[in-house]
Order: C-alpha cells, then structure tokens, then sequence
C-alpha cells in the first residue's frame, strides 16, 4: 500500500501528503471520500467539524479544503499530531488544529457544538456505541448536526440515540459506511 493521502477536492484538490514511514493510519478510499463529500457539499461551507481518530487526515483535511470554518483534528499518536501539524503548514490551512488526545478522554470536556463528525475508529475496537453515548449526552453537536461513520463492511451499525436517524448508509470493498443526521 502506497503511503500518503491525495486531497481529491476544493482549495488544494490534487495535492498529495506523505504519511512518514512508522506511522500506522487507515487512510478513507478516494471513492468514498468523493460519495461523502458529494453528499455533505451544501452543509460543509463555513461548518464546524471534528475528526476523531483523524490519522491521516484524509477527512478533515478534505473539508478544510472544501471551505469548511473550523476543522478539528484528534489523534492519540504524536507520530500523526505532529504529520498532522506538518501537513497543516505545508498547506497554509488556517482554523485546522490538530490535538493530541485519546478521543473517548477529548469528549469527556466540554466544547462548542460541531456541524459535523468524523468518525473512523479502529474496527477492532469497537468504539461507535461509546462515541455515540458521549456524543449525545453532552452538547458535541449542533442542531442538525451530521455524523459520519465507518465499520466492516459486514458490520452492524450500533443502536442510535433518541432523536439520531441513519440519513446515507453504502458499501465499498471491506467498508460499510454512511452519514447519521440529528433530527432535533
């Protein structure tokens, strides 16, 4: 597998980001961000968006680039915050941050609402239904708010929270994922 992400859309469509050698990332296919990103297209201008488990920033990087306000990126590994920092230099992104935390801990304090959610954890860890229980019960997300989500193909989509509906839902290769939207 080919090292690096390629920003398929936006301000810096075409640009590729090295992912250093040691760094262990699960970088989101080109086709899926494109279907994602051609679904969020009329609500990512001047939204807010976090990026759990952002790894190569393949997502927030990508809505950084397609005119999103504020990107948030969260990784546990200072190996990728720093490659995350480097690569919102590299591209003179202003409102990207990257934060070095483990996402389950980053929601425990409280914060702004966010338009939008990024999440692909490591499918092995099992990690939707507690990111969903903190997502929901503290005020993460803006009303209306979309949370994107990624699992084995095969996987089951865990329980939702009163008021979220499950809006978008594909398959791609080993990757079932879909778009959850608050209702109210």
């Amino acid at each position: 597998m080919r090292k690096g992400v390629r920003i398929i859309g936006g301000a810096h469509r075409g640009r590729r980001l090295k992912v250093p050698a040691g760094v262990e990332v699960r970088p989101t296919a080109d086709r899926v961000r494109e279907t994602l990103f051609n679904w969020l297209a009329p609500q990512l201008p001047g939204a807010r968006c976090l990026d759990l488990f952002a790894g190569s920033g393949a997502l927030g990087l990508e809505a950084a680039s397609r005119g999103a306000g504020e990107v948030v990126l969260v990784d546990r590994s200072p190996k990728v915050v720093r490659m995350l920092e480097r690569h919102i230099q590299l591209l003179g992104l202003t409102g990207v941050q990257a934060h070095r935390a483990d996402a389950l801990a980053w929601l425990d304090r409280e914060d702004n609402p966010f338009d939008l959610v990024f999440l692909d954890p490591p499918f092995r860890a099992m990690l939707l239904p507690a990111l969903f229980s903190r997502l929901s019960a503290k005020h993460w997300l803006s009303p209306g708010a979309q949370l994107y989500f990624e699992l084995p193909a095969h996987g089951a989509l865990p329980p939702l929270p009163p008021n979220w509906s499950l809006y978008r839902d594909r398959r791609a290769g080993q990757v079932r994922f879909g778009l959850i939207q608050l209702t109210a």
